[in-house]
């Protein structure tokens, strides 16, 4: 029993380190309509009336204050290597006033020694940070206390649980009975003693599904939608059988673009707290994120390669990367007369083309 223990565990450490490669070297973009912003354009406003260093982009966010409403999306943890990337991650995130979430924290449950790769408050002391499992693990032996363990493995501020169940079919070894998992969900929010938030990985969520989540007792919701990496693809790379890497193509334009997901949301559900990640490629993109609804803009893999660099410091191509969103979200705003975060939410200058 041990060695077939330490083998599932040694597979799932192992996996994060494929996943990390395959982001970083291959493509994995979805296909498709992409996020949807493009459908979108602020109506420019000659005279804004504000000064440009007047903008203030501070909200605040699980009891804490982000100095800018972003977020470092879960990626990874579990292997030396993602370590290092996850301590760049949050010294970036601490500097610059970013929350951050940690990739699936699965691993470190099941091994303990892998713990120290998802320990980021060292790192990040003032931030919101968000732990990681999976929902479906929920139906294979996780409950409240593996929600509870990664919890205080992290330190973490809030739980995610993440809904990834295309990715577990096209993965090798992936889990993919999903059956009860809304009154799973349910429970654990219910004990859990800080907020549990669900995500999804990169197909999207809707205003249906956001709706009986939220009744279940989730405190946020991260739509995680499709036009950014898309894990049939990343799972196309590691497949050991042929059907599966041929099939995996019949699925890269799959997913309900983010856009779509954060307006429909906050339509039928404004009382939500949303959190708008997948494809987003700059800060124009989390303006209109905001402007649709969101209540945070949350980037991945466009954070990646700068985490991976050995470089990645206060100088380094990560900080340029946060710095320059962050500049093009205030330029966005000042482009529309939006001297805060709450004027952008209210702004009637976004328009749908």
């Amino acid at each position: 029993m041990t060695d077939r223990m330490n083998a599932e565990h040694a597979v799932t450490a192992n996996r994060k380190g494929e996943h990390i490669r395959i982001c970083l070297q291959e493509q994995v973009q979805g296909t498709g309509a992409g996020p949807g912003f493009d459908g979108y354009r602020f109506r420019h406003l000659a005279l804004p009336e504000i000064a440009f260093h007047d903008i203030d982009l501070a909200v605040s966010f699980l009891g804490r204050r982000l100095s800018a409403p972003l977020l470092i999306s879960s990626m990874t943890g579990g292997t030396e290597e993602t370590a290092l990337i996850n301590a760049r991650l949050a010294e970036a995130a601490e500097t610059r006033g970013w929350a951050m979430g940690l990739g699936s924290m699965r691993a470190a449950i099941e091994n303990e020694h892998l713990a120290s790769t998802f320990q980021m408050r060292r790192f990040a002391p003032s931030i919101p940070i968000i732990a990681n499992l999976g929902a479906v693990q929920l139906n294979y032996g996780y409950g409240i206390d593996q929600c509870r363990r990664a919890v205080e493995m992290a330190e973490a501020d809030a739980l995610v649980l993440h809904l990834n169940s295309i990715q577990e079919v096209f993965q090798p070894e992936g889990n993919t009975d999903f059956r009860g998992l809304l009154r799973r969900i349910g429970e654990v929010c219910r004990l859990m003693d800080v907020p549990v938030g669900i995500k999804e990985v990169g197909w999207g969520i809707d205003a249906e599904t956001a709706g009986v989540l939220l009744e279940a007792g989730v405190a946020f919701i991260d739509v995680a939608g499709a036009g950014g990496t898309s894990w049939s693809q990343v799972e196309k790379h590691r497949a050991r059988d042929e059907l599966r890497a041929d099939a995996a193509a019949a699925f890269a334009d799959w997913g309900t673009p983010t856009a779509a997901c954060v307006r429909d949301i906050r339509a039928e559900r404004p009382e939500a707290t949303v959190i708008a990640s997948g494809g987003l490629a700059n800060g124009v993109d989390a303006a209109k994120a905001i402007a649709l609804g969101a209540d945070l803009a949350a980037y991945g893999r466009t954070l990646l390669a700068g985490a991976a660099d050995p470089a990645a410091g206060a100088s380094g191509p990560l900080q340029r990367r946060m710095e320059r969103i962050e500049f093009e979200l205030r330029a966005a705003m000042f482009g529309i007369g939006a001297a805060n975060i709450g004027q952008l939410r209210a702004t009637d200058r976004l328009l749908q083309v």
